[in-house]
């Protein structure tokens, strides 16, 4: 295994690096020189996601050529996730490439993939939306459920579709936070159907956005740099992601999960990395007691301990961007060293470290916000052991001892579950 990347792979992280170094520098919203559109409108700026569709081809890196896509595969994408992680620059990306596209690929028909030469182009933005707050849960990153019960059990609770009588479907419910669901021009929604008994999960497409009964609202986030939104619908109308109504919806989705993990761990990687050289920066620059805070002993030992952190986690991403069925894993070692190293990088900030305005805890929030839509870490790797099959069941419990018919029913024989040698010694005296 050559672990080196090629020259292609190094180009993409060379060229988001200098166009997110240019014009993105990490900042608070509203602030001048912070993430643009972070806090408002679309929650990106569009005139950056076209310049780098239409440069980098960056929505359709990993999109078949056939589709309008650059014919690259996770690892590029992870490439460019990590780049974005770095400058925590407000892209559509993940939710659109990282989670719609490959749902749409999978499972949709030829019709339904011509969508995909339009988010390779970057016109087109998806979104996934899931009912209540089980995106982990369906993606199955903490969680196995092969039936779909998330998506709404029964007749009620969730999202709910029915067939409208005419080849269509209806959709009714809420999903309460989708990731670029304010502004996506297309809704991927995950749905349950078929009653209590025969009930399943299916996705559909729901097209525009001012379709009939559609109603978003956008969330006042923790991270705002990752934009999340409440999907409300109501009598809208759907159509049938594929044309099998009988599609294993939940294992395409377990799939999509390996691989958006894999992704979302690159992301956090790009991002530990990014708090730890501020950390670093700010530590050389800043004087105590006549000399650098950095040169303290405590303080190399606190920052050598949080890089060798970042290199596991970023070996991690990697082989995970290279063999997605370990990304589960792999994001909870990412996101446990993005919430170790913005935590410690806000105390060796010091004072200016612990006020809010500060950049550092733009990235202390990502890390909290990542964890709480996929983790906690301790259940991606619960998950993690359960699918490896690692703590294998005990063995059942022998049997006891048949005891003798001869003893009496509530003497210490029997009590003592003795078998029928003992208590034949017994009754001889031995």
């Amino acid at each position: 295994m050559d672990a080196a990347f090629t020259a292609e792979q190094s180009e993409i992280r060379r060229t988001l690096r200098a166009a997110f170094a240019k014009g993105v520098p990490p900042g608070p919203p509203g602030r001048d020189g912070g993430a643009p559109a972070a806090g408002a409108g679309p929650g990106y700026d569009p005139a950056l996601w076209s310049r780098l569709a239409g440069g980098l081809g960056l929505p359709g890196l990993a999109l078949e050529e056939k589709y309008g896509g650059v014919g690259c595969g996770t690892t590029e994408l992870a490439l460019a996730l990590e780049e974005t992680g770095r400058a925590l620059v407000p892209l559509p990306l993940f939710a659109t490439s990282g989670l719609a596209a490959p749902l749409i690929t999978a499972l949709g028909t030829e019709r339904q993939r011509a969508l995909l030469p339009g988010i390779a182009d970057g016109s087109l933005t998806a979104a996934l939306c899931v009912p209540g707050t089980a995106l982990a849960t369906a993606l199955a990153l903490t969680g196995g459920d092969p039936d779909g019960t998330w998506a709404g059990g029964g007749r009620a609770g969730g999202i709910q579709a029915r067939t409208d009588g005419h080849g269509g479907w209806r959709l009714y419910g809420e999903a309460a936070q989708v990731l670029d669901g304010h502004s996506a021009g297309l809704l991927l929604v995950a749905a349950h159907t078929g009653g209590f008994t025969r009930g399943r999960a299916l996705l559909f497409l729901v097209r525009g956005q001012d379709a009939d009964g559609l109603r978003r609202t956008r969330w006042t986030a923790l991270d705002e740099t990752r934009p999340q939104a409440r999907v409300q619908l109501r009598d809208t109308r759907a159509e049938l992601l594929g044309d099998d109504p009988a599609a294993d919806v939940p294992a395409a989705l377990a799939a999509t999960g390996r691989t958006a993990a894999a992704l979302l761990a690159a992301e956090a990687v790009g991002a530990a990395q990014a708090a730890l050289d501020r950390t670093v920066a700010h530590v050389k620059d800043r004087r105590q007691f006549g000399r650098p805070v950095g040169s303290f002993q405590a303080v190399k030992h606190r920052l050598a301990d949080l890089y060798v952190r970042v290199q596991a986690a970023r070996s991690a991403a990697y082989y995970a961007a290279w063999d997605p069925r370990e990304g589960a894993l792999a994001l909870a070692q990412c996101l446990e060293a993005l919430r170790t190293v913005t935590g410690e990088a806000i105390q060796l900030h010091g004072g200016i470290g612990f006020t809010w305005e500060h950049e550092a805890h733009l990235y202390f929030k990502r890390a909290a916000s990542d964890e709480l839509l996929f983790g906690p870490v301790h259940r991606l790797r619960a998950r993690a052991a359960e699918t490896a099959d690692l703590f294998a069941p005990a063995p059942p419990a022998a049997a006891p001892l048949p005891v003798s018919v001869a003893a009496p029913a509530d003497g210490p024989l029997r009590r003592a579950g003795a078998g029928p040698g003992h208590a034949g010694r017994e009754a001889a005296g031995v």
